[in-house]
């Protein structure tokens, strides 16, 4: 049992059972004196418990601003924070014989400066420290290639910065999981489709990685030709198969596939009927999957959510999802049966939160801040100021400050190309623009908020392209769920959301530098790869082979327009909204 926990910059105090009950929700171990008294009986039931995790995107440390909040289950929490969430799994883990820490991707990829510089190396450190058993992959595992991912799990020096510690990387501890991915061409997965664990009470429980057939779409082209990712049904069934005739009967499913499920204080995932709030393709999965398969941890869309879904045999499957960047992590507590199997009507999962106030674990403070010192000297370098907080990620406005600021950036630093605008995916902002410091944006900042470093290039666009991609954010891939490019200044239109698809975007209303849109033009429009390459459906930029530019990237355009334009005594102004107007009907 933890003792003292020391923070950074408070006195350290004493944190007992009774303090880490309070914090996590969970009751205490107890004694009664007939257990004392009496031999135990030999148990019908081995109580199991599963910490699952998903998309801490390599945020070792809090998020700041409303990024790091907490503000779909009741009270707004400020949360996160890898030493924090260390102490609550912890005290979650007290009187727990058997305990497994879980993940369901996304654990590296679009990092934040302390976990980035050095390839993520740091992230996975501190997920070994935690005691992370296995995770499957998610689409941004493979922000730097397969190959560079097999370095992530197997260990080895980076081919072109080295070893960051100055010693060899020794790779992933835990099960780094791809059982629907292979290399393209080929039948076998590009990493372990699934591992098993033997219980300290001597069950197996097998654990099947998948990420969603989609990751395509949200992962940069260029990074993933040689890769292919299927169908996520067959492959389940494939390995629950294995692991049955292995005679492994208790399976878990880690799936970087997810719904964004509003679940505020009082309301339940299951009110109105088993899994009645969940949508899309993680309930479909979850419907399909085998029988065999006794649980569900999802990743993906960054909202907690504890479901439970119907199974092909009538059976009740539970479904979970924890918040992303570690704001907070579901508790599952289930008994297998003397054969070895999930007693289904015993499982439970709460939702819980890991607010920043929560005492650090020293170990994980020690190594995070080890991690924190070696990027001080860059991280801490001022390149900009800010008027006031310019919200980004979390936002929940289509058109966010941040978005606006970043689109000029890129406009800006392309000028010497010819641009005439630019437009940015949202989901390469990763956090928002926080004023603090009398407005002084650092390195680390202007790196959290676009970290992909992905090339900016300029496309020759028709006015026609042009309104094909407005129109895409509300049709194919975007349809049940638009997606707002993010616009530079120089370009306006208006939308009707009681419309549906293409009709959404009012096409006579779509302005560039102020003049109607000329559907026979060309504009030069920047884009970063991600986006110039298809990616998020918006496939007309992907048809468009001809480009210039890929000198720079979003992150450099970021850091020259703050360098460049604002000062201590002239910071940058937030945008102000109307780029996109919304018809009032």
């Amino acid at each position: 049992m933890i003792s003292r926990i020391r923070r950074r910059g408070v006195p350290a105090l004493a944190l007992t059972t009774l303090a880490l009950a309070a914090l996590t929700g969970l009751a205490p171990p107890g004694r009664g004196a007939a257990a004392d008294a009496m031999p135990p009986a030999p148990p019908t039931r081995i109580p199991v418990q599963l910490l699952a995790l998903n998309d801490l995107h390599g945020n070792l440390l809090p998020v700041q601003g409303a990024a790091g909040r907490i503000t779909h289950r009741g009270p707004v929490v400020q949360a996160g924070g890898i030493a924090q969430v260390a102490t609550l799994l912890d005290a979650a883990r007290e009187g727990q014989r058997n305990s497994l820490t879980v993940a369901a991707g996304d654990m590296i990829g679009g990092s934040p400066l302390i976990s980035a510089l050095f390839h993520d190396e740091p992230t996975v450190e501190a997920l070994d420290r935690l005691g992370l058993t296995a995770s499957s992959v998610g689409n941004h595992e493979f922000d730097e290639g397969a190959t560079e991912l097999r370095r992530i799990v197997n260990g080895g020096c980076h081919p072109t910065d080295g070893c960051a510690p100055g010693t060899p990387y020794k790779g992933a501890g835990f099960g780094y999981l791809a059982a629907n991915v292979t290399v393209r061409g080929q039948t076998a997965p590009l990493l372990t489709p699934y591992t098993v664990r033997t219980l300290p009470s001597g069950q197996k429980i097998g654990f099947i990685g998948l990420v969603t057939k989609d990751a395509p779409n949200a992962i940069n082209a260029a990074k993933i030709r040689d890769i292919e990712f299927h169908d996520e049904i067959p492959v389940i069934e494939r390995y629950s198969r294995e692991l049955t005739r292995q005679g492994v009967r208790a399976q878990v499913l880690l799936i970087h596939e997810g719904e964004a499920v509003k679940t505020a204080a009082g309301g339940s995932c299951d009110e109105g009927g088993p899994g009645a709030k969940l949508a899309g393709r993680i309930k479909d999965i979850a419907r399909q999957a085998p029988t065999a398969v006794d649980l569900i941890v999802s990743g993906h869309s960054h909202s907690s959510y504890e479901c439970t879904v119907t199974d092909p045999a009538g059976r009740p499957r539970s479904v979970t999802q924890a918040d992303s960047f570690g704001r907070s992590f579901t508790d599952l507590r289930f008994d297998l049966d003397r054969r070895g199997d999930v007693v289904r009507d015993s499982v439970r999962a709460a939702y819980r939160p890991v607010p920043v106030s929560t005492p650090e674990q020293p170990a994980m403070a020690e190594l995070v801040e080890s991690w924190r010192a070696r990027s001080e000297a860059q991280a801490n370098r001022v390149v900009g100021y800010i008027a006031g907080d310019m919200p980004g990620r979390g936002s929940t406005l289509p058109e966010t400050p941040l978005g606006s600021f970043l689109a000029d950036a890129q406009a800006s630093e392309t000028r010497g190309y010819g641009a005439d605008l630019a437009l940015m995916n949202p989901g390469s902002m990763r956090a928002d623009l926080v004023h603090h410091d009398g407005g002084a944006v650092t390195f680390s900042d202007a790196y959290q908020v676009q970290p992909f470093e992905s090339p900016l290039w300029v496309l020759p666009v028709t006015g026609e392209q042009l309104l094909t991609a407005l129109q895409q954010q509300f049709t194919g891939e975007n349809q049940a769920a638009p997606r707002f490019l993010q616009l530079s200044a120089e370009l306006s239109y208006s939308v009707d959301m009681s419309r549906t698809g293409a009709d959404r975007v009012l096409a006579d209303t779509i302005r560039v530098h102020g003049q109607p849109l000329d559907r026979a033009a060309t504009y030069k429009v920047a884009l970063n790869e991600f986006l110039a390459n298809g990616g998020n459906g918006f496939t007309v930029f992907g048809a468009i082979t001809t480009r210039e530019g890929g000198e720079t990237s979003e992150t450099d355009a970021l850091v020259t327009y703050l360098e460049t334009t604002t000062s201590a005594e002239r910071p940058a102004p937030v945008p102000a909204p109307g780029r996109i107007h919304f018809v009032a009907r």
